[in-house]
């Protein structure tokens, strides 16, 4: 029998990726141009041309052997690992090297190399709802509690008030995603001012440490101007994780990093054993090959005018139709107020009009749903008058 921890997990598993799953089973049935899945934030993107360049390139000209061998580090080539800290110092003025960088499988990777590093049984992880659906079982991987944040429903930015009287001694870490996933509600430099002066007043208060995660899968991804806070200039105590997945549009290729600065508490030693937590999670390194490509397209950007095309034209029609939408600032999702209470009776109604979309309770938040607009043009505009038939249902024509 499987262990008890386990089962819990099967129970509760993913609803994003088994609303994924029965969009193929509708597809077969309809054909995929009649149905609108958003229920995944898979990159409709093709990976910027350099990458491809990059990817013929390293096979053409790098030893196979060295190339598809263990890296000397678990930490990741030390060549990509300083090229990955330089683009940060150019980018966001900071003065990292290579032994600030840990290469990992993905932001997902990473997380788990960080909450394994940092947290023994019963220390405390915050998130501030909504947030994505797998931080709860990361922290559970390693018996860490997971404290949830309620949120403000005005902003979906960060409920400061709540969040500094859930602040413990047994707080070890607390995780922001920024832009955030599913909002796409970007954190204002006000807001990370005011989120990192409760953390040093806390950590004064308790006399421990507490740990910024930064989970920033979606940092390039902001819009109408908008700036995403580079968080190591606000709080010493800040680790980054980022991801490749929707940047280069490489989801599948499970390629990203931490970065730990010098200045954490405990700097070295959590340096090792994230190193250490790298393989023996099983990762033992990060794809080489992925490596090796993503330190030749560091500036690599993805298309962002598609994703705004999608994002404006999604947020216009689902405006008029009547139903309440926080404009999103980054990422690729929207965050729509489903019309009755319990959400998921509006994503089984949606479904009749073959719409695909994810209950918000997924990321703590019921009474929202999730909709990723990472999908072709074409399926955003379909889309548009199944939604006003949805929203008639609803009565919500203006």
């Amino acid at each position: 029998m499987i262990s008890t921890k386990m089962k819990k997990m099967v129970e509760g598993s993913s609803a994003i990726r088994a609303m994924f799953e029965e969009g193929n089973r509708l597809a077969k049935l309809y054909g995929p141009e009649n149905v609108f899945d958003f229920s995944l934030g898979n990159p409709n993107v093709p990976a910027p041309v350099g990458v491809k360049k990059a990817i013929s390139e390293i096979i053409e000209e790098t030893d196979p052997i060295y190339l598809h061998g263990y890296t000397s580090s678990n930490s990741g080539y030390p060549a990509v690992r300083a090229a990955v800290a330089e683009s940060l110092n150019r980018r966001f003025e900071t003065e990292f090297t290579g032994d600030n960088i840990v290469m990992t499988v993905g932001a997902a990777g990473g997380l788990n190399v960080i909450l394994k590093a940092l947290l023994n049984p019963g220390d405390e992880v915050i998130a501030f709802a909504p947030y994505f659906v797998e931080y709860r079982s990361y922290a559970d991987n390693y018996d860490g509690i997971l404290v949830e944040v309620l949120p403000d429903r005005e902003t979906f930015s960060p409920n400061l008030n709540a969040f500094e009287k859930l602040i413990s001694n047994k707080t070890k870490a607390v995780i922001i995603n920024n832009p955030n996933n599913p909002t796409g509600v970007v954190y204002s430099e006000k807001t990370i001012k005011d989120l990192a002066k409760i953390l040093e007043d806390k950590q004064k208060e308790f006399g421990t440490s507490i740990y910024l995660i930064s989970d920033e899968p979606y940092r390039e991804l902001a819009y109408d101007g908008v700036v995403v806070p580079w968080l190591t200039h606000y709080y010493r105590n800040t680790i980054v994780g980022y991801s490749y997945s929707k940047s280069l549009s490489l989801p599948g290729e499970r390629i990203g990093y931490l970065v730990i600065p010098d200045e954490v508490d405990d700097s070295e030693d959590l340096k090792g054993a994230a190193n250490v937590a790298n393989r023996i999670l099983g990762f033992v390194n990060a794809p080489t090959l992925q490596q090796l490509i993503v330190s030749k397209c560091l500036d690599e950007k993805t298309d962002l005018s598609y994703y705004d095309r999608n994002r404006k034209t999604l947020l216009a029609g689902l405006t008029d139709a009547g139903f309440s939408v926080v404009k999103p600032q980054g990422a690729f999702y929207l965050f729509l107020k489903s019309p009755v209470e319990d959400e998921r009776e509006f994503v089984a109604a949606a479904k009749k009009y073959n719409i695909l979309i994810v209950s918000g309770r997924s990321f703590a938040c019921p009474g929202y749903v999730r909709i990723a607009y990472c999908v072709a043009y074409e399926t955003i505009v379909n889309s548009l008058p199944k939604f006003a038939e949805l929203a008639t249902e609803y009565n919500l024509h203006q």
